[in-house]
């Protein structure tokens, strides 16, 4: 039995979907810190049991154990403190999948710091809005030569940030030598007590969302967010102790904290990772190949890419259980994978400010293109805008009813572990999404007789054309059937008759070429598989989507390229 699960669970097993979801409990203590109760824990009880099993484009493999981590991290908290970053200071870290990533975010856990992880695709602007609204007073960046200088041209605006430092070979003058300041620090670190004691409630972690409108919040969570993850890993991932789970995700986005450290090293699961610079599909298979995982997940648009491919090679017998989140899978996607290599899709909902709400959970039959069932604690539903419970077969605002508190703050944060505790610095915000007991999560679903989610869209995603409410996943999954497509994003884009009309923006897979025979095409096979009100009147081909770096289509760039240029209902070929 894991001894580190059973003190946060009473009860880790369950027969059925409804007896999980009507029994599952987690024990939030009071003191709890991941660092110190889960990554150290480990350390004591085998300290060379795996943590980290590392991969990189070369090919170079590397293994870090627990009590590796429990050195370093502690020379990292004792190097941080040297630096003069002290309880409740913020950092961000820009790390790529390096391992100096899981050292550092256990070492600020340690101290009672906050923790950014950010993206290495921030400009100058990104970085300046970042530190200033965050009060950044270190930044830790990877030795990337296109950051460095975009680091450069921030710094003289960046108001409270004081120090750089940075993980890698090539360390500019004046910025700080991480790995030789950590290998020069002191090894023991003791647990601060009295007034230094890190608190459960204590501010532990931001995320900057990435917002559809307006400048990105920051999305506060407090030191019970990796226990809100147990569910993500275990019932959803199903991770298993002692084996390798791989999620692919850079360590700026919240699939981090999915899947890449909380609730997998709770359940004693070691981290597959693999370090791309830039994702191709053979680059993936091959680390996928040198890392073996037991269980596996990825963004939507990995898999697209994937069944693309030639796998009749490829052996993915280690692969137990596989599993995708970040936004919706088609039909399409989920039966070629299967087809491909036997192994079922088990889709999961969740956002920045939560573990996962829904999911395909291990025991439930998959549905292709649903969310899956709600996950227990969180009270899910689908509100309408007067606030009531919609029936099946209704759209509605995905809501977090048994959140404990009004309106949550660190003072009174809410009562379920994974649940986030507002948007930092931004009350209004926060109680727009979040009052009267209830967070509305933004995003709309409808739910079947079977007690399945179907997602439609983020609330600023749906499109709005003479009357109707389509929602974009609905036409994207029906374009993806269609052997041209490779992938494709579906937004709302102006018209002068119709306020709005369904516009298709596609990559074409090997072999095909933009038409406007091939537009006709896709436009009559999506009349021919669902409703012909929600056909896309404008079709435009690209080489590529605009992502961010875990994959993610970001519907809003497009969306916005559209409404502030010049409308158009022509086909773009």
């Amino acid at each position: 039995m894991n001894e580190i699960l059973s003190r946060y669970c009473p009860r880790t097993e369950f027969e059925s979907y409804e007896d999980f979801f009507e029994n599952y409990r987690c024990i939030v203590p009071e003191g709890f810190n991941f660092a110190y109760d889960v990554a150290d824990e480990w350390a004591r009880l085998l300290p060379d049991k795996p943590a980290l099993v590392w991969t990189d484009d070369s090919g170079i493999m590397k293994t870090y154990a627990f009590g590796d981590l429990k050195v370093q991290s502690d020379k990292a908290a004792n190097t941080l403190l040297s630096l003069g970053i002290g309880k409740g200071d913020v950092v961000m870290l820009i790390l790529k999948q390096r391992p100096d990533v899981w050292v550092l975010m256990i070492a600020l856990a340690k101290i009672g710091a906050v923790c950014i992880p950010a993206t290495f695709q921030l400009t100058q602007k990104d970085l300046i809005y970042r530190c200033n609204i965050a009060e950044v007073k270190l930044l830790v960046t990877v030795d990337d030569g296109e950051l460095l200088d975009n680091i450069r041209g921030a710094l003289p605006r960046c108001k409270g940030l004081k120090k750089v430092a940075v993980a890698g070979e090539g360390v500019p003058p004046g910025f700080i030598d991480l790995r030789g300041a950590i290998a020069g620090a002191g090894e023991r670190f003791t647990r601060p007590t009295g007034a230094g004691a890190v608190k459960t409630r204590d501010p532990m972690l931001i995320y900057f969302s990435s917002g559809t409108t307006g400048m990105p919040k920051m999305v506060l969570h407090n030191h019970s967010l990796p226990l809100g993850h147990i569910v993500t890993a275990k019932y959803w991932q199903c991770v298993e102790d002692g084996a390798i789970h791989l999620t692919q995700s850079d360590s700026g986005w919240a699939k981090f904290a999915w899947g890449k450290i909380y609730g997998q090293w709770i359940c004693g699961a070691a981290i597959g990772v693999y370090d791309t610079e830039k994702f191709t599909p053979p680059g993936m298979l091959a680390a996928m190949d040198r890392l073996r995982p037991r269980t596996f997940c990825a963004p939507a648009t990995i898999f697209r890419f994937l069944i693309k491919e030639d796998l009749s090679g490829y052996d993915f017998s280690y692969i137990k259980h596989t599993s995708v989140a970040g936004e919706p899978l088609s039909p399409e996607v989920y039966h070629r994978f299967k087809e491909m290599t036997g192994l079922e899709i088990r889709e999961g909902f969740g956002q920045s400010e939560t573990s996962v709400l829904a999911a395909a959970f291990k025991w439930l039959p998959v549905k292709p293109g649903a969310m899956g069932k709600p996950a227990p604690l969180f009270g899910l539903k689908l509100l309408d805008e007067e606030g009531a419970s919609c029936d099946d077969g209704i759209t509605g605002v995905i809501s977090i009813t048994h959140t404990g508190v009004d309106t949550p703050s660190l003072e009174t944060p809410p009562k379920i572990p994974g649940l986030f505790c507002g948007y930092r610095k931004d009350e209004e915000i926060t109680r727009d999404a979040w009052h009267d007991g209830v967070y509305r999560t933004g995003d709309m679903a409808w739910r079947d007789s079977d007690g399945y989610y179907w997602f439609v869209g983020r609330n600023d995603d749906v499109i709005k054309c003479s009357g109707y409410r389509i929602g974009p996943f609905e036409v994207e999954s029906a374009l993806m059937e269609h052997p041209s497509v490779l992938e494709c994003a579906v937004t709302a884009a102006p018209d002068p008759l119709r306020g709005q009309v369904v516009k298709a923006t596609v990559v074409l897979a090997r072999g095909f070429d933009p038409s406007e025979a091939l537009v006709h095409e896709l436009q009559n096979h999506v009349k021919r598989v669902t409703a012909p009100y929600k056909y896309p009147r404008i079709v435009e081909f690209v080489s590529e989507l605009p992502k961010t770096v875990s994959g993610k289509i970001q519907r809003n760039l497009i969306r916005k390229r559209d409404w502030n240029g010049p409308a158009s209902t022509q086909a773009g070929i």
